[in-house]
């Protein structure tokens, strides 16, 4: 958890349920872009990206070490 290699994996999984939350929010209500409480929306996606970090934390040194409980292997980042 003290390398930057968990932390970008944690983010990238973070940002993906941020999206995910807000694109099931949207479609759940379909309503048009104009209806929509943003605020909310973002509000309710922040905090599942919040949790998404939470569980990756959580997740560190059960199984590989890093912040899936599902044994992938951290690559190193190219960049």
């Amino acid at each position: 958890m003290l390398n930057t290699t968990f932390w970008i994996a944690a983010a990238e999984r973070a940002v993906k349920t941020c999206a995910q939350t807000a694109v099931a929010i949207l479609s759940a209500g379909a309503t048009g872009v104009l209806d929509v409480e943003w605020g909310q929306v973002m509000s309710v996606a922040g905090l599942a990206a919040v949790v998404s970090v939470l569980t990756s934390i959580a997740s560190d040194g059960v199984g590989n070490s890093g912040p899936s409980l599902g044994g992938e292997q951290l690559g190193r980042h190219a960049g």
